[in-house]
């Protein structure tokens, strides 16, 4: 049985860990126990999933030795507070990434590498990237409670020994990058963090400090950028993250352009089609 467990704070702070070796979804998991009832702030992880899933119903590979968690939250705020909870985990998780490895090893920066190490840096809105190829990605998703409140699960999944193929974007998992660790420690690492984060988040109170923080990681600001929506592509230049957590792109036109979803193209793969 995979040995999960919970450093000091998160213990102290009451939350809880389920761990598998293999399960079809840590996040389905999560959002059965929603379901349930589950007063949350219960964590599933897993070392291999089945049924993983990723954005708009994709399919998130985890082979044994990746790491598959998902986070049951019922965070007592509004809808609008709880979909920033994406920008917590993504601070979260690049903050374990770099507490995990060794100094001096990975380095925080934007797009791709810069001499010697690896640079790590978040792409809107859910993925974190190592020298530019996807590393990490992030699943938020909301459920309703038998009570009628709302519970929010916050998938993560990690390339840790093995990143896949085919893709139609470059991948690496931490053993490409030839860093040594383990989905249980890296997973312990991550839980601690996401207290930091989530009470510097505090209910959503505090959704700038978090959107700062978030920023100062970004991949691409500044960078021309495609954004690949349901029915077209905007392209123009990635100027910022808003308070609300939106894209914002500045077109040809001058005109800026908010946007709320969608998939994020950078340099030349920003020619993408719709």
């Amino acid at each position: 049985m995979a040995s999960f467990w919970l450093g000091p704070v998160a213990s102290a702070r009451g939350f809880r860990v389920f761990g598998f070796d293999e399960i079809g979804s840590t996040s389905t998991e999560a959002a059965r126990a929603a379901g349930a009832g589950d007063a949350g702030d219960v964590w599933f992880a897993a070392l291999r999933q089945t049924a993983g899933r990723g954005r708009r119903g994709r399919v998130w590979e985890t082979p044994s030795g990746n790491l598959a968690a998902s986070l049951l939250l019922v965070p007592g705020c509004d809808p609008a507070a709880a979909a920033t909870l994406g920008f917590v985990a993504g601070i979260a998780l690049n903050r374990a990434l770099i507490a995990a490895l060794p100094a001096g090893v990975v380095k925080q920066g934007i797009d791709g590498a810069d001499g010697a190490g690896h640079r790590l840096a978040l792409k809107w809105p859910n993925d974190v990237l190592a020298d530019g190829a996807k590393l990490a990605g992030i699943l938020l998703e909301a459920h309703k409670r038998p009570d009628g409140s709302l519970a929010v699960v916050i998938g993560f999944g990690v390339n840790v020994v093995y990143a896949p193929s085919g893709l139609p974007y470059p991948a690496t998992s931490l053993a490409d990058l030839g860093l040594a660790a383990s989905a249980e420690t890296l997973f312990a690492t991550l839980a601690e963090e996401w207290v930091v984060a989530y009470e510097l988040w505090n209910g959503g109170r505090n959704v700038g400090a978090v959107l700062a923080e978030w920023r100062s990681a970004a991949a691409g600001i500044g960078a021309e950028v495609a954004v690949k929506r349901d029915t077209d592509v905007v392209r123009g230049i990635f100027e910022n993250i808003d308070e609300s957590g939106r894209l914002i792109v500045r077109a040809n036109d001058n005109s800026r352009i908010a946007i709320s979803a969608g998939d994020v193209h950078f340099g030349v793969t920003a020619t993408v089609r719709a």
